[in-house]
């Protein structure tokens, strides 16, 4: 008998860790594409490569590596690029846009894991290849997130922490054995990881700026460079991976430059002299009023309106709580009712804008206007109790005002919220018990939030409040945010459909005292930390809804952030000689596969 139940035994032990290669992967459920789909959905197949493009970027840079601390604050775009493309480094996997988080073979052409994610396992193309021709191996893959962790920045640099054991499999094969420390997004993480070549790279000097040329593994290679001024790229004809699916229909042109200005109006007249051919524009006034000039009047220019499938993301003034004044969330609840939104929208933005009240609207994962249900409550158990009834039962929407700029019923509501906090007019001014009024300063970065912030601290001077108000350069206000050296702030949060490890570095606890991370109002509140942990272990998308929506209504009820506007719209004014697709994924507007018509 036992000579039959071991091997019995055996076999099933073998079954739980064995993993059959996969052509991609998601986050939850599978991937939408089989495995032998030709393309991505949003892709034209057919276009001819050929041509050039110039993109314009405000800014500067030093050095042409991207992935260390010294580049943090000046970037060499394209070279690791969201918007751009990674033109000259590659990623382990491609992200799908059309997705909300689902990656296929890109360095690596298939991926193994098991149903726990206790690991992932790379199998490299032996197709691929460096620009210089040699192989991609399972060395360099290694040696990279060894460098990263050595020298590079965060994220990069902590990579390896949630790593048990990182092994050569065979001859193509890469394995990463997770620890503890690892959620179920690691492993999908893990393959947006660049690689570096193992043969090229210095790690003596890999943390100095350098402005050389670097061997990648992607599509073009690094043609000129005028330091602080523009980057040209240019097609590498020998790129191993131009017919890979995750590959067909992108990197159409011959030539890519990306010309550097040190202001947006400077960037804007280049482009309307033709020296730039796109200008993404977020400025509702300026899409109505700027494009009267001769080359979009004649249609040489065109202004084209894509509509993405994507939440809203939260854009605000932030309270940094670790400021004593904003410990109070009914302190915060009633400055957030200060703010006039309808003025504002009404005189700044040409009603462009709508207001925000979720940090995942216009998707399923919002809890606005949506009662929590059983597994939501289920999932938040007694941290019911500490959100608003209102936000709770999907009822709750902030006010609306009569635009005057000082609505007497928002301003009485506030009042009596502030009154709870322990504040009250006395003399025309805000004060606390001990005779002290309620006063802070806004920091801002630039025209544009200024203008808010003066909207804002017009209204709070109605009922006795102190808001002053500080611009700074670029340089002070990284190194003010990176420190947390301010009471207030405005600050756009981004949303994506699957929300995962960002949100640690935004609103858990551990991550108030480390500077650097996107802690910015510092949150400080295990029920927040315990949400957290729900959205990154969820297994089904159903559990991931239910995960995103309670931790959303704890964010809402804390009052972190005083919720201003969004667009669902994205406004793009390019060159007629740029063609796009018609098809609009998931994500919006995708740079890397639009062409230049004049190589059709």
């Amino acid at each position: 008998m036992l000579r039959i139940v071991v091997p019995l035994v055996l076999s099933l032990l073998c079954g739980a860790v064995a993993a059959e290669p996969l052509h991609g992967i998601a986050m939850h459920g599978e991937p939408a594409l089989p495995p032998d789909y030709k393309h991505f959905p949003y892709v034209n197949p057919d276009v001819k490569k050929g041509g050039k493009i110039t993109y314009g970027v405000v800014g500067t840079f030093d050095s042409l590596n991207p992935f260390i601390v010294k580049s943090n604050r000046t970037t060499a775009r394209g070279m690791w690029d969201p918007e751009y493309g990674n033109l000259v480094y590659e990623s382990l996997m491609q992200r799908s846009r059309d997705e909300p988080f689902t990656l296929y073979g890109l360095l690596a052409e298939t991926v193994e894991w098991d149903d726990a994610r206790s690991f992932i396992q790379f199998n490299l193309n032996p197709k691929a290849k460096w620009a210089d021709g040699q192989p991609v191996t399972p060395e360099d893959v290694m040696f990279t997130f060894e460098l990263m962790r050595d020298k590079g920045r965060p994220p990069y640099s902590e990579r390896l922490k949630v790593v048990a054991k990182m092994e050569k499999i065979g001859e193509h094969s890469v394995r990463f054995t997770f620890n503890e420390k690892a959620d179920r997004e690691t492993p999908l993480i893990f393959g947006l990881f660049p690689v570096l070549p193992k043969h090229v790279v210095d790690p003596e000097t890999f943390d100095r700026s350098s402005l050389t040329p670097p061997v990648g593994s992607g599509p073009y290679k690094v043609k000129t460079v005028k330091p602080g001024e523009s980057i040209t790229y240019e097609r590498d004809p020998n790129y191993w991976g131009k017919d890979i699916p995750a590959k067909v229909g992108t990197d159409n042109y011959d030539q890519i430059t990306v010309q550097y200005f040190l202001q947006d109006t400077t960037l804007f007249e280049a482009f309307k002299k033709g020296d730039v051919d796109l200008y993404p524009d977020g400025n509702p006034g300026h899409w109505a009023n700027a494009y009267n000039f001769p080359a979009a009047t004649s249609g040489a220019v065109i202004k084209d309106l894509f509509t993405p499938k994507l939440p809203s993301g939260m854009l605000g003034f932030v309270f940094n709580t670790r400021r004593p004044i904003f410990t109070d969330p009914k302190v915060r609840e009633g400055l957030s009712l200060v703010f006039d939104f309808e003025w504002a929208n009404k005189n700044l933005y040409s009603g462009a804008y709508k207001r925000t009240q979720s940090f995942w609207q216009n998707s399923e994962l919002s809890s606005f206007g949506v009662p929590a249900n059983a597994a939501e409550l289920a999932l938040l158990g007694p941290i019911k109790d500490k959100i608003a009834p209102t936000i709770l039962d999907g009822t709750y929407k902030l006010p609306v005002t009569d635009g005057s700029g000082r609505d007497r019923n928002a301003l009485k509501q506030a009042v009596e919220l502030l009154k709870q906090g322990g504040y009250t007019i006395q003399g025309g001014k805000m004060l606390d018990a001990s005779g002290h009024q309620l006063a802070f300063e806004i920091m801002t970065q630039n025209a544009d939030q200024e203008k808010l912030a003066i909207a804002y601290q017009r209204s709070l001077q109605a009922i006795g409040i102190a808001a002053s108000i500080r611009t700074v350069d670029d340089s002070q206000y990284q190194s003010r945010t990176n420190s947390f050296d301010y009471d207030m702030i405005i600050k756009s949060y981004t949303s994506s459909l699957s929300p995962g490890t960002e949100q640690l570095g935004r609103w858990s606890s551990a991550a108030r005292t480390q500077e650097g991370k996107d802690s910015f109002a510092g949150a400080n509140d295990p029920d927040l930390d315990t949400l957290i942990d729900h959205v990154l272990r969820a297994r089904s998308a159903e559990d991931f809804t239910a995960a995103v929506r309670s931790y959303d209504r704890l964010l809402l009820s804390s009052h972190y952030v005083l919720p201003l506007y969004h667009m669902d719209q994205q406004w793009v004014a390019r060159s007629k000689r740029i063609g796009h697709p018609d098809t609009v994924p998931l994500y919006g507007y995708q740079l890397p596969v639009w062409w230049d018509t004049s190589a059709q």
